[in-house]
């Protein structure tokens, strides 16, 4: 493979070696940062001059494999596992929980704006990985952090007439030390559109009963009753909320304290196994979510190389 900018490929290869043996796991998403903010620094050029062609180059992830492959002769290996099998009547299922929903919004004339679904996603800041990239036949590839993974749980809700609701972000721990500071980048914004930050007060970054219960009074209930004053519904209008067969979802209290303190709000729950096929946010909006934070994470690395630079 033949490369322009000598000094610039060795400048980036010898670092590349320099993080590897300090085993420091790296995933193409962090090379290819990396090697960004290399050219940007030093060749700027490169991404403004067409090529004999007339295209202009582009560092994609094909082509950050083929560079530290004939380069390096590095090469990334990871586990595999068996997919996820849905139910055998997996149809009938479906169908059933279709029709369930189509009866309530019927006989309770429902209208779009007052149905909703929320999905809990994860989001990893820094992820503790044994998979990394190395020389090729390598017999000790050793990682630091690997067991370590510092995450956190967004529950992101949508309604049925396509509007995205405020963002509940949990941290695990029980202080708001843990929490992103205040002075954050795009903290304040996030603030001003009513995102909320909290601590689960666990070991854990997952949803409890404590943050569903805050999320219910601070964001959806808050929504629905706005939406029922714009359409010009009576308070009592029921509305629908699908979510998924969480442990908490699913408990006795948390559907005791719904039933109690919001009882329009009827809930349904998204086909156990099937979140996949049936939950709107899993099928329609993570994907998408999940790749703007992966771009996101990409500028970052580039931004930080930069100012080392």
């Amino acid at each position: 493979m033949q490369v322009g900018f000598p000094a610039v490929t060795k400048s980036f290869l010898e670092q590349l070696v320099k993080l590897r043996e300090a085993r420091l796991p790296l995933t193409i998403v962090t090379i290819r940062g990396l090697l960004i903010a290399h050219l940007q620094y030093f060749t700027p050029q490169i991404f403004t001059t067409p090529s004999q062609d007339g295209t202009l180059f582009r560092c994609s992830d094909a082509f950050v494999r083929k560079f530290i492959k004939c380069l390096l002769n590095w090469s990334i290996r990871a586990s595999t596992h068996a997919g996820r099998k849905f139910p055998s009547n997996s149809d009938d299922i479906l169908r059933k929980a279709t029709l369930r929903i189509a009866y309530v919004i019927k006989h309770e004339d429902i209208p779009s704006g007052l149905i909703a679904n929320s999905d809990q996603t994860q989001v990893v800041l820094a992820q503790g990985s044994d998979v990394t990239y190395a020389p090729v036949n390598s017999k000790q590839v050793a990682t630091i952090g690997s067991e370590e993974k510092h995450a956190f749980t967004v529950l992101v809700t949508l309604t049925n007439d396509g509007k995205l609701l405020p963002f509940q972000c949990i941290h695990k721990g029980s202080t708001s030390a843990l929490l992103p500071a205040k002075d954050a980048r795009s903290m304040a914004d996030a603030l001003a559109e009513g995102f909320l930050f909290e601590s689960s007060k666990t070991s854990t970054y997952w949803s409890t009963q404590e943050t569903m219960c805050h999320f219910v009074d601070t964001i959806l209930a808050p929504h629905f009753e706005n939406m029922k004053k714009t359409l010009n519904l009576p308070a009592e209008q029921c509305s629908l909320w699908l979510i998924d067969c969480w442990s908490v979802h699913r408990s006795k209290e948390f559907l005791t304290w719904i039933g109690h303190y919001h009882s329009t709000i009827i809930v349904i729950f998204v086909p156990a196994g099937l979140t996949g096929l049936f939950q709107p946010c899993d099928v329609g909006f993570q994907r998408l979510f999940k790749h703007s934070l992966k771009l996101s994470s990409h500028d970052d690395i580039v931004q930080e190389v930069l100012a080392q630079l």
